[in-house]
């Protein structure tokens, strides 16, 4: 267990003392602020927590990239996956407005040719990376 923060602890015994002094009636009140304090200082750890786990990994990927291969428990992907997922997002957020188009201009076969194209550039990449030399078997 950590040790107890000196400044919420002061916040504590000033409710207390506040709630002994006013009574029962805005316990309620007194309650929620020193609840409100606890969860901002939680927040605030929770962000420097964050804030140096980011660094320390865009440290490792730097590192990585600088060395020429990702480091392991670095945030890029070895196998092409990162590459892979990319496209595929990238794809089919452009194939709405894509499909609009080409309704539009083509009708139905604008749009069965739009998606052809859409499912080959994805195909391509994905045997791309599944057929490159530098890809490691699963049974390694």
């Amino acid at each position: 267990m950590s040790t107890p923060d000196p400044e919420l602890k002061k916040e504590l015994d000033a409710t207390l003392h506040t709630r002994r002094e006013l009574g029962p009636e805005y316990e309620g009140e007194l309650i929620d602020a020193f609840l409100e304090k606890v969860e901002q200082r939680l927040d605030n750890v929770v962000d420097k927590r964050m804030r140096r786990q980011l660094a320390e990994q865009q440290m490792v990927a730097a590192r990585g990239a600088a060395s020429g291969r990702p480091h392991q428990g670095s945030p890029v992907f070895s196998d092409g996956l990162g590459a892979r997922l990319g496209l595929a997002v990238a794809s089919l957020v452009l194939a709405i407005p894509l499909s609009a188009i080409a309704v539009v201009n083509a009708g139905m076969t604008g749009l069965f040719t739009c998606w052809a194209g859409i499912v080959a550039v994805n195909a391509l990449q994905a045997s791309r990376s599944w057929f490159s030399p530098g890809r490691r078997d699963a049974n390694e």
